[in-house]
């Protein structure tokens, strides 16, 4: 049951962490975040304008609805063909449909599919509607768009290979037609045109199916609106500028808001106003075209898509780190520190990545670096937690998180058969007592007299252990504190450390007392024995009871030091310091205190004397 219980806190955190990452990405937590970065940057990277492509746009405005009426008769677009045509376009693709005709010159507009070899036709898949009747197949196109799931257009489907002829995507046929060439196409079909292609894992996507069917790269957008543009009037009343037409790709489609041929794209999520921002879908074909005019004249960056199994191993990657991170480093603040650093720089750096059209995975990597580290504090914490409550049980009492670590790094050495093992030891010995106690408890409730005492240990408690000492023992009013065990150390810094606490404990009773004083509580004063020597030390008692015991002439000094001339007491706090503490400080720390030489004394139980000095903190402090 024991190892169990081991078993569950050691692996339950990383467990815990697998399921945070499973639940990420199985439920498109992780797809969003990536989603929601790569729009972030498609909308502040510039990619250029329309204006630097030989594309024309015709849109069906709100203007020429209220003009023409809707749907338009097909002999305005005949009429507007001929203007084209005779302005020399090179290609004209028509971005409506037209399976049905309107108007009584239906069969105008179908001679012109027929015989004019500058249109394109489009017809969808998904809605099974048809071409414009009589269009020959090689000027038939579809004009499906990939959608994701929260109805954004990111993706561009290229190309579907091993489709008939007329099966062609409406960019990839406009230009077709426009430039006679349809090697692009044929390089796609027979594997050997290689490009950033989509996979359903691939990028930032996770399990987005849609993604890998056909050949989809990631759709690049020119800056929006930026196409050269002119309404359906602009053509029939022959307003456009020759220089917009002559040898150019003209694409006609809807763009009035009331015809609801508008898109969200990647820039909706960021731009602010007061109508939801969207694009035309003529504009969506256009930066298809513009794109595959690119690829052809070779002027494309191709950029790069990290495919799935890719993605697997950077979460992989990243979720080692965080163990080794986590796990390896001593000082849990600067594990902490190392892996939001390299959080932040990982971030920084696929970002940048993604700027320069390649696209990784960010989230589930981040989240696999954070979420594994997180378990490694967490069972580190957890490990901590026990570690310092079987020190505790074993020592008896309450010691710093640090020590306490410590001493669990070294407990091979230390403990035998699960006690501390006896040794001699080199210590600084603090022992306190609350003056006038008795007079102060015959006007206190008991309730009260023990709150008034440990507002006091409140004060005294932190200074020790805050400095790696060790509150041995309360005696009643009072305290035993010991600085220098259980773990061995530099004498002279223990000293020092012994005479600290005693000048942080002097200000934290100034602080309490004024606090009793507001109160009208009796305020607190204490007397202090600090003394220096050798020590006994170790784990006493039974299996019942058991306790760290600290024994010798060092504990006894100071407790004697402590009650000698009771009398003799000024200010919140008297300290006496034997010379056996005193030689041990620093001479620098030494040179700092202003002391009231008491000479030798005779101490009860010790045949010789102690030399004795009073650490005055009124003199300190006016020196100061």
């Amino acid at each position: 049951m024991k190892r169990i219980r081991q078993l569950v806190q050691t692996a339950g955190p990383y467990l815990a962490a697998v399921v945070v990452l499973v639940l990420l990405r199985s439920t498109g937590l992780a797809q969003t975040i990536d989603l929601v970065l790569y729009d972030l940057i498609t909308s502040q990277r510039a990619e250029g304008s329309g204006q630097d492509t030989p594309i024309t746009l015709v849109g069906i405005e709100e203007s020429d609805i209220q003009r023409f009426g809707w749907p338009i008769d097909d002999g305005l677009f005949c009429d507007a063909f001929d203007a084209l045509n005779a302005a020399g376009v090179a290609a004209i693709g028509f971005d409506i449909y037209r399976d049905k005709g309107v108007g009584p010159n239906q069969q105008c507009l179908r001679d012109r599919f027929h015989d004019e070899p500058t249109l394109v036709s489009i017809f969808n898949v998904a809605s099974d509607i048809g071409p414009v009747p009589g269009t020959p197949s090689e000027r038939q196109s579809y004009n499906d768009m990939s959608l994701d799931g929260d109805g954004v257009v990111r993706r561009d489907l290229v190309h579907v290979t091993g489709q008939d002829d007329a099966t062609v995507s409406f960019p990839l046929r406009v230009l077709e037609v426009a430039t006679g060439d349809s090697s692009l196409r044929t390089a796609m079909n027979e594997g050997r045109h290689q490009d950033a292609w989509l996979s359903a894992d691939g990028g930032g996507y996770h399990n987005e199916i849609e993604a890998g069917l056909g050949l989809q790269r990631l759709l690049r957008f020119r800056e929006p609106g930026s196409y050269s543009s002119y309404s359906l009037a602009d053509v029939l009343d022959g307003t456009v500028p020759e220089t917009m037409l002559q040898d150019r790709i003209v694409l006609i489609g809807s763009t009035a808001p009331s015809l609801r041929d508008l898109f969200e794209v990647p820039h909706t999520r960021f731009e602010r106003g007061e109508t939801l921002f969207t694009i035309s879908g003529v504009e969506v074909h256009a930066n298809r075209l513009a794109a595959l005019i690119d690829m052809r004249n070779g002027t494309l960056y191709k950029g790069g898509i990290m495919p799935g199994w890719g993605n697997l191993l950077l979460v992989i990657g990243f979720a080692t780190s965080g163990l080794l991170l986590g796990e390896r480093i001593p000082k849990q603040r600067v594990s902490i520190l190392v892996v939001v650093l390299l959080a932040g720089g990982a971030a920084g750096g696929l970002a940048l990545l993604l700027w320069n059209h390649i696209w990784v995975g960010i989230a589930m990597p981040l989240s696999g670096l954070l979420t594994v580290s997180g378990a490694a504090w967490l069972r580190r914490g957890v490990e901590s937690q026990q570690h310092s409550q079987q020190i505790r049980q074993l020592l008896g009492q309450t010691t710093s998180p640090a020590v306490a670590q410590q001493l669990w790094e070294q407990r091979d050495a230390l403990l035998s058969e699960g006690r501390f093992m006896g040794q001699q030891l080199p210590i600084t010995s603090l022992f306190t007592d609350t003056a006038s106690f008795t007079s102060v408890s015959e006007g206190l409730s008991p309730r009260e007299l023990m709150e008034w005492l440990n507002r006091g240990m409140e004060v005294c408690v932190p200074a020790v252990t805050n400095r790696a000492g060790m509150v041995n023992k309360f005696t009643g009013d009072g305290m035993l504190a010991v600085f220098g065990i259980p773990l061995p150390s530099d004498p002279s810094t223990e000293a020092q450390a012994a005479v600290e606490a005693a000048c942080e404990i002097k200000d934290g009773l100034e602080r309490l007392n004024k606090a009793l004083i507001a109160e009208g509580a009796p305020t607190m004063r204490v007397r202090m024995g600090i003394h220096s020597g050798e020590a006994l030390v170790g784990s006493m008692g039974s299996a019942e009871r058991i306790e760290y015991a600290v024994i010798g002439d060092a504990v006894n000094c100071a407790s004697r030091l402590e009650s000698y001339d009771k009398n003799r007491h000024e200010g919140v706090l008297r300290v006496l310091l034997s010379s056996a503490t005193l030689e041990l400080l620093p001479h620098e720390f030494r040179d700092t205190l202003v002391l009231e030489h008491w000479g030798p004394i005779q101490v009860k139980g010790r045949n010789e004397p102690l030399d004795v000095s009073e650490l005055k903190f009124e003199r300190m402090n006016a020196s100061a």
